[in-house]
């Protein structure tokens, strides 16, 4: 008895395993009394036997309605989809308590257990109460359930705006290093010189950079919403700003190609993605004239972005620091996904892939 228990409860949540314990023994007594009738009450073998009995159909029913239950839930678990789930809920409810109080009927007067006085009334007494305590039931655990989905959002977004900030941190870093300001103000003494036209260029495009970062900084966290979320557009605009600087800064040993759909500009995207990505690309690989680093970033046929660089990379020696930074700033994009995932789940997560001659990521578009 105890195996065959376990067998049908072992998947089953301990919530549900709570609802059994605090429903059943009510709803066993009466269901029984109106199976068998007054008889039941009146002598102990059939007290016990009808106990016996009916636990055993009302146990198998209420554990394989529970599993279905729990199946609907995760195929339906999203908050925007609780009217689609209560009524799935409902109508396969009624429909197994249908199905299950006719074969027990059909069992009582088969075999005419108990001296039963069943009747048609009898049966649609006790489907109506049963359907009535499994909408109960399924009001308490939406009730739960809601409240439990409303305080993972609430830590979701807690969690999201602390790999936003370090994202930002992370990037920023990056642009405002000695080095990398070194290099930068480098290129423009020596755009100064020879081609003053082409770095008033530089100027401006650096001003676009660091404005971007600046207002990505300040962004918004809205309630409902991700207000870091930026439009592809933005964030393509942006990093033709930032690639500009790279290529002014290398010369032709660095190629940026850009090519999106337009349908997919309106599309929005984690603010800084494309950069980090960039950057790691730049820190990972040898960048020379005579072996030029390629990034593309490019729209897929599934609506996906693309980003892709030609691999030949640094040696080891070359600057562990960088390579950990750069191990930071994919983690933190592929987490960023994950917490977005929590509110479309139909979201996927980026894809890396990498092979002896390119490294690619592709990022999911988000409507």
């Amino acid at each position: 008895m105890k195996k065959w228990f376990e067998n049908i409860s072992g998947e089953i949540s301990p919530k549900s395993r709570w609802s059994y314990a605090l429903t059943m023994p009510v709803f066993l007594t009466f269901f029984s009394y109106l199976m068998i009738g007054p008889s039941f009450f009146s002598n102990w073998k059939t007290f016990t036997g009808g106990i016996l009995l009916n636990g055993a159909i009302l146990t198998t029913t209420f554990f394989i309605q529970s599993r279905i239950n729990d199946s609907i839930i995760r195929r339906y678990s999203g908050l925007d989809e609780t009217v689609k789930r209560i009524f799935v809920s409902v109508c396969s409810h009624a429909i197994l308590s249908a199905v299950f109080l006719l074969l027990c009927a059909w069992l009582y007067v088969h075999f005419k257990l108990f001296g039963s006085t069943l009747t048609a009334r009898t049966l649609f007494i006790i489907y109506v109460v049963n359907l009535g305590a499994i909408v109960l039931v399924m009001g308490i655990q939406e009730s739960f359930h809601a409240i439990g989905r409303w305080r993972q959002q609430e830590v979701n977004k807690e969690r999201w705006m602390k790999e936003h900030v370090n994202g930002q941190l992370e990037s920023l870093k990056a642009q405002v290093s000695p080095h990398f300001l070194f290099n930068t103000l480098n290129s423009l003494s020596t755009l100064i010189a020879e081609n003053p036209q082409k770095a008033e260029q530089f100027v401006d495009e650096m001003a676009r950079v660091y404005r971007y970062l600046l207002q990505t900084n300040h962004s918004s966290f809205d309630n409902g919403d991700f207000g870091q979320l930026t439009t592809l557009q933005k964030e393509l605009s942006f990093i033709e700003s930032y690639g500009h600087l790279l290529k002014t800064r290398y010369g032709e040993g660095m190629k940026l190609y850009i090519h999106v759909e337009e349908n997919l500009l309106t599309r929005r995207i984690p603010p800084l993605t494309l950069q980090l990505l960039v950057e790691n690309a730049v820190k990972h690989n040898v960048i020379r004239v005579s072996r030029p680093l390629t990034i593309f970033i490019l729209s897929t046929e599934n609506d996906q972005l693309m980003v892709r660089n030609n691999l030949q990379k640094k040696t080891l020696t070359a600057g562990a620091e960088h390579l950990e930074s750069t191990r930071v700033g994919l983690i933190n994009i592929i987490t960023k996904y994950k917490l977005l995932n929590e509110y479309q789940p139909t979201l996927p997560e980026p894809v890396v892939e990498s092979n002896h001659e390119f490294f690619t990521v592709t990022l999911p578009l988000i409507a």
